[in-house]
């Protein structure tokens, strides 16, 4: 039996790759389950990060484009939604500024709802976004 065009285009679709890349891995990080979800999109690099179930705040964190020496980079952050304090800058450019070195320095469109924001908690949350690498 001869192929139809039909098939072709079948075999076609289910052979595609999707055209948004997302990767999810969940975690118990100081008895608080932690799930983060990554999404890589063609201008942005979205990261949600939460203990909660929910997005949370939302922080742009994007290279500065001004800096002189490239072995060290400067990110902005900025929060777009949410509480705007100084410990979401710093959790936010600490979870997220490799992330956008990793991808070309591409900007990072974080979403973060933590309960627990220690020291310990955060290298272990890096950690977990590793695990979900699209870029």
């Amino acid at each position: 039996m001869k192929p139809t065009l039909l098939t072709h285009i079948t075999l076609a679709i289910m052979n595609a790759q999707p055209l948004i890349k997302s990767k999810q891995a969940e975690k118990t990080i100081g008895g608080v389950s932690t799930q983060v979800v990554c999404t890589e999109f063609s201008n942005y690099i979205f990261v949600v990060l939460t203990q909660y179930g929910k997005i949370g705040s939302l922080i742009s964190i994007t290279p500065d484009s001004k800096t002189g020496d490239i072995s060290k980079p400067m990110y902005t952050t900025k929060v777009l939604l949410g509480k705007d304090e100084t410990l979401t800058h710093v959790c936010a450019k600490h979870l997220a500024s490799f992330v956008s070195q990793e991808s070309g320095n591409r900007p990072v469109l974080l979403g973060l709802a933590l309960k627990d924001s220690s020291i310990e908690s955060i290298k272990i949350m890096k950690e977990l976004i590793k695990t979900c690498q699209v870029w």
